[in-house]
């Protein structure tokens, strides 16, 4: 292990844009190897979100050199956090989940990420914990789901494992879109962007709100039906001023229900 604290340099210029996020990760050693597996591919950016423990001894033994990317990880302690400046997050999980996501090859998951950041996007791809993945409230929080197609009979990935088949793709992509990083023309105005995640969730919070001011559910659950609202929306991939239009419209339509209520 270098005991010398240096600055990482991406091999590609995208690979800026890029992150890995690892949620609650119970192996300390899990963390150095999936650094490990980043560093191979040139990816520099992992985010650990509320670990059980903090990088050790054993994390930078596993990293086995690329002690420069545990480093430099940056600790949040939710999911919201560590993605709120992104616009593409894509949660890699088992296929069996309640939460009812557009589901991605490896590779297909790379090549949209990789053309998110070629935008000027801010992109995370996301892993849950060892033993029992991603919740289904932080499934929530992504735009899609990675399904890696492992043997049916034995489909158990470690974590470093699954996060060298996505840094492996990653790599590809970022070597297909070309070795200057250009990006393509288009407006510099950050409004034509998508929207962020955190200008998505404080949609979300709002559209909540609204529904329940106008009893939309009548009486049932507000769960379900929030879900298929989110999927519908996150597929649409607004931009920052269309949500800002249609949260002007929620505030109008809360403002209409508080005076309906009063003359009643």
């Amino acid at each position: 292990m270098s005991s010398e604290s240096k600055t990482v340099n991406p091999s590609h210029p995208l690979a800026q844009r890029l992150r890995i996020v690892l949620v609650g990760t119970q192996h300390p050693g899990n963390m150095g190897s999936a650094a490990r597996a980043m560093k191979t591919m040139g990816l520099i950016r992992l985010v650990l979100v509320a670990p059980e423990k903090a990088p050790n001894a054993e994390s930078y033994a596993l990293a086995a050199g690329a002690d420069d990317v545990l480093g430099e990880a940056r600790t949040c302690e939710t999911l919201a956090e560590a993605v709120a400046d992104c616009r593409l997050v894509l949660g890699c999980t088992a296929r069996s989940r309640r939460v009812q996501l557009e589901e991605l090859m490896p590779r297909d998951a790379a090549a949209r990420s990789v053309a998110q950041a070629a935008g000027g996007s801010e992109v995370a791809l996301v892993f849950g914990r060892e033993r029992t993945g991603l919740t289904n409230d932080e499934l929530q929080l992504c735009h899609a789901s990675v399904h890696i197609p492992a043997n049916p009979d034995y489909s158990s990935l470690n974590l470093a494992a699954a996060v060298q088949v996505l840094s492996y793709e990653l790599r590809l992509a970022l070597l297909q879109a070309g070795s200057d990083g250009a990006e393509p023309a288009g407006s510099d105005d950050p409004r034509d962007l998508p929207a962020s995640h955190e200008q998505m969730e404080g949609f979300f919070a709002q559209l909540a709100e609204t529904l329940d001011a106008i009893d939309f559910h009548k009486g049932r659950a507000p769960d379900s039906a929030m879900r298929k609202l989110r999927r519908l929306y996150l597929r649409a991939g607004l931009d920052a001023r269309e949500v800002r239009i249609l949260r002007g419209i929620l505030a109008d339509t809360q403002r209409m229900a508080m005076l309906a209520g009063s003359k009643r």
